[in-house]
């Protein structure tokens, strides 16, 4: 703008006067040759070439007989009747041919477009920046091309650096999974005799076991395009998008053919048609999903493309997106065994600097029901622990505190509670203590503190067995093991408290599931309601009458009540176990496995693991 100013203004390059000193020097010794009057504002004064070289004029002097050849000066005018007016009375006197010449013209200059183009330039560049931005510095990725697939292309050159090695456990998996990399890899061992690899492959299993990561082992072992997105990245605002992304992923992927698509948490467009959406003129979701089975089994060919899936809510999908033709393998991934929990374990402290004395087969003995993802977090969370007290190597110690922080949370020993309190806290977790020790089907206890973790005030920690299936006296010793702490205060203090609530809580679940579902009640007898498709959830009433809905409230009620008066009835009669274990744990907050034998007296072999005796906690 400046430079537009100084170039363009024409004002920029001569002096400005006023009228007296123009009449005075200039127009009254004739030295004026005209004047030009420019869009009625500013008047330019030119200079006799002859009359120049006066010394009063010698700023125009460029060089040796060199002069600026005008205009030389200027006068701003308010108006022009007003200007005209002086310059006539300046001249009365002056013959007709002596009166300077008056000219008038109109300019337009750069620097007055600036006012409105300036606008026009501001909004040039906001949409520039918005276009940038909605690029995301992807070329594909423009606004131009928001119906375009989003899936992240990983190339056989620079393949995943996870492969089988890295997925412990699993086995099953990895068979299935393999074998089709091995199909890729070698088709002709398959299709000389006849066989069809699977088109689609659907991993199901709970969170945090492994779906992804087998998943981006397949990307690095089988050597060819793999194409990667998640079920969100179809699903956008604007009508039909996510129809088109499903055909550009297809297309993309047959024209890199052999290519394996791999689709996470394909329930955010995978959910079952239904009529929940019967009033909805048109669903986006409902018409991607449309798209997508037509691109899994359609009248188009769609050889040597491989689509993976994972999901752990399995029971919502689609069941036409699950029949052969589609998705022929279902591959479920359970939660690790303790051989499985052992073996991922060892992937995970490879790159950790550990102590002599940490010992993988305890660890996985005490974290049963742990996915692969809980093992990586105990992992990382014993390096942190052991960072924070500045150690040179990881040990058990470590683990084991790891164990306790993911599990029951951060240790809040700052929490202010009364000795009232805590005197309530240590006889109710001294309640589920003694209850579980004199239980046969009470999983084997290893801990007792009532320092606070997380939300809890106190808690017990067991060493569960890894059952496939639980009986009706299995069920009732939990039932009684989690009633202690209530039975204790009431034994104690004559009175009860609020402490109890996420037991009773978990004792009302399991007692309507043992009623309920699993028919282990003799009174209703061998009938479940329970519904694995999942339907029911969308019926306001429930499958059974209002008579059959009193009896179950009658018979759980029952079920609790005897299995609390028997709890009661053991304490009283280990009342003296139940008090010393009490005063223990608030002299020392925190009771081991070794000193709950010291007190309690050893339980039977049978219930323990093999190597649990000797275990240090």
């Amino acid at each position: 703008m400046l430079l537009l100013y100084f170039f363009n203004y024409p004002t920029s390059h001569y002096k400005e006067i006023g009228w007296k000193e123009f009449n005075s020097d200039m127009l009254s010794k004739n030295d004026v040759e005209k004047i030009v009057i420019i869009n009625k504002e500013v008047a330019e004064i030119y200079i006799e070439q002859d009359r120049i070289e006066d010394p009063k004029f010698k700023d125009f002097k460029k060089g040796k007989n060199k002069f600026y050849p005008g205009p030389h000066y200027f006068i701003q005018i308010g108006s022009v009747e007003s200007f005209e007016n002086k310059l006539e009375k300046a001249q009365e006197t002056l013959a007709p041919h002596e009166k300077v010449t008056v000219l008038y013209t109109t300019r337009t200059n750069l620097i007055d477009f600036v006012p409105w183009l300036l606008p026009i330039l501001l909004i040039v560049v906001f949409w520039m920046f918005i276009f940038r931005r909605v690029s995301s510095g992807s070329p594909t990725n423009t606004i131009f091309n928001f119906g375009k697939s989003t899936a992240k292309l990983t190339e056989t050159a620079k393949k995943s650096k996870v492969t089988f090695k890295d997925v412990a456990g699993l086995r099953e998996a990895k068979t299935e999974v393999m074998e089709v990399v091995d199909f890729l890899k070698n088709p002709e061992r398959y299709t000389k005799l006849g066989a069809k690899i699977p088109k689609g492959v659907m991993l199901v299993g709970p969170p945090g076991t492994g779906k992804t990561l087998i998943a981006k082992a397949v990307a690095g072992e089988s050597g060819v395009p793999f194409f990667s997105m998640s079920g969100s990245e179809f699903v956008e605002m604007f009508v039909g998008v996510g129809a088109s992304r499903v055909r550009d992923l297809f297309k993309r992927a047959k024209e890199k053919a052999p290519s394996i698509i791999f689709i996470d948490e394909i329930d955010a467009v995978g959910r079952s048609r239904g009529k929940i959406n019967a009033f909805q003129a048109n669903d986006e979701r409902e018409s991607t999903l449309n798209q997508l089975l037509t691109e899994l089994d359609g009248f188009g060919p769609n050889t040597g493309v491989i689509v993976l899936a994972a999901t752990n809510r399995p029971d919502i999908l689609d069941k036409a997106l699950l029949r052969p033709g589609r998705f022929d393998r279902h591959i479920y991934l359970e939660l690790p065994d303790k051989q499985e929990r052992n073996e991922i374990f060892g992937v995970h402290i490879r790159g950790l600097k550990l102590s002599k004395n940490v010992d993988i087969n305890i660890l996985s003995s005490l974290s049963p029901g742990f996915s692969g993802a809980d093992i990586a977090n105990i992992c990382n969370e014993a390096a942190l622990i052991a960072a924070r007290k500045k150690k040179k190597v990881i040990q058990q110690e470590d683990f084991m505190e790891a164990r306790d922080r993911v599990v029951g949370g951060l240790e809040r020993k700052s929490k202010i509670i009364s000795p009232k309190e805590k005197e309530i806290v240590a006889y109710h977790e001294a309640g589920h203590a003694v209850t579980s020790w004199y239980l046969k089907n009470v999983d084997s206890l290893v801990k007792v503190s009532i320092i606070p973790r997380g939300k809890s005030l106190g808690s017990a920690w067991y060493l569960p067995e890894e059952r496939q299936i639980v009986t009706k006296a299995q069920f009732i010793d939990q039932i009684c093991a989690a009633l202690g702490g209530r039975a204790a205060e009431d034994i104690i203090f004559n009175e009860i408290s609020s402490g109890a609530l996420d037991d009773l809580e978990k004792v009302t679940k399991q007692a309507y599931s043992m009623v309920v579902y699993y028919g282990l009640d003799t009174e209703i007898g061998p009938i479940s309601f329970y519904d694995s498709t999942g339907q029911s959830e969308r019926i306001l009433g429930k499958p059974y009458s209002e008579n059959m809905a009193k009896l179950i409230d009658k018979e759980v009620q029952d079920l609790i009540f005897t299995a609390y008066e028997r709890t009661k009835n053991l304490l009283i009669k280990h009342k003296s176990e139940l008090e010393n274990l009490a005063q223990l744990l608030l002299e020392k907050e925190s009771v081991e496995k070794a000193d709950l034998e010291q007190l309690l007296g050893e339980r039977s072999l049978e219930l323990l693991e093999e190597n649990i005796e000797n275990m240090s906690f």
